[in-house]
């Protein structure tokens, strides 16, 4: 072998200095402070556009999937901050306050409007502000930050589901977080707890779906039980949100996506998780009508027995998706 000349030697010095300077700039990367992507007002308080969708593009006057019935929905954008996507999950409250974590590690708080008809018309009194670690500092890049499952539980903490780093942690009203168990299993970097449901008639538990189907039941500071017999995921499909109903139904979402076709979701209702696990209702879209990826479900129960369903959709920071919440009635059977 021809042993290198000096000029050799410095040459390839210079690019070992430049490689080691390379690896220590990535290393430290996830401790810069996160790019704004565009400005955010200082009170954290932005407006929402909001533009109506139909529920099927091609026959504007349809109203209703099944005995699903259609109030309305909205394509979300902002004129304030570039941060507005990513919305992975909401929790919707009886008073209409709407809660959504998004991929980079921001939660978004705003109240739903509707109009005289009753339909979903908008959002307003939005804020988007960042999550905050355990340190109190916000959470940095979607290394720390991937939220994906949002769950409230009753009388208690705010619990949201992170992959990348998997883990769940609860939020107390200060959003300051304290870690709470997940199942003892391994993920992978980009599927992990997609779901997460708080058990009403249990105290202090909580379901936790994963994204190839299993769902487990958890404790604060127990432990985590998996369920079985429950709905798993067609194939092709993946499971992306789990939601409660008012007498501890539990709601299952299933999203499928296929080069040159399009999404498609499957929403399944179970009457009763825990025991007889029998499903009670079928909610099933596709590419004809407004759907895309559906990452967010959430219930509020009306006064004549009725639910309000809510659906919401992640745009992965793409220019080809929508950030889209959609609306829709339905009477579990007697």
């Amino acid at each position: 072998m021809k042993r290198p000349g000096r000029r050799t030697l410095w040459i390839a010095a210079g690019a070992t200095l430049a490689s080691l300077a390379l690896l220590t700039a990535c290393a430290t990367a996830h401790l810069r402070p996160i790019p704004p992507r565009g400005p955010v007002p200082a009170s954290a308080q932005i407006s929402i556009q909001s533009a109506p969708v139909p529920l099927d593009p091609a026959a504007p006057g349809r109203q209703a999937v099944g005995d699903f019935r259609y109030l309305g929905g909205l394509a979300l954008t902002s004129t304030d901050t570039s941060r507005l996507h990513g919305l992975s999950d909401l929790v919707v409250s009886p008073d209409g306050t709407i809660i959504a974590p998004t991929d980079d590690g921001d939660i978004l708080r705003a109240k739903l409007l509707f109009g005289p008809d009753g339909r979903l018309s908008g959002l307003g009194e939005a804020t988007l502000k960042p999550l905050l670690g355990t340190n109190g500092e916000p959470l940095q890049g979607k290394a720390e930050g991937d939220a994906e499952g949002m769950a409230q539980l009753p009388n208690g903490p705010l619990l949201v589901s992170f992959e990348r780093d998997h883990r769940i942690w609860a939020y107390d009203e200060a959003g300051r977080p304290t870690p709470a168990k997940a199942p003892p299993v391994a993920l992978g970097d980009n599927e992990g707890m997609e779901g997460l449901a708080a058990a009403p008639a249990k105290g202090g538990v909580y379901l936790v779906g994963l994204e190839a189907g299993g769902i487990w039941m958890c404790r604060l500071t127990i432990g985590c039980d998996e369920l079985d017999g429950l709905p798993t995921p067609p194939p092709g499909y993946r499971l992306t949100a789990l939601s409660v109903g008012p007498k501890g139904e539990l709601l299952i979402l299933h999203h499928s996506y296929i080069p040159g076709i399009g999404s498609r979701i499957i929403l399944t209702i179970v009457g009763d998780p825990f025991f007889d696990k029998a499903v009670i209702g079928r909610l099933a879209m596709g590419p004809s009508t407004t759907v895309d990826n559906f990452e967010g479900v959430a219930v509020v129960p009306r006064a004549d027995g009725s639910w309000r369903l809510y659906l919401l959709s992640d745009d992965n920071f793409n220019d080809r998706q929508r950030t889209i919440l959609l609306a829709f009635d339905w009477t579990p059977p007697k």
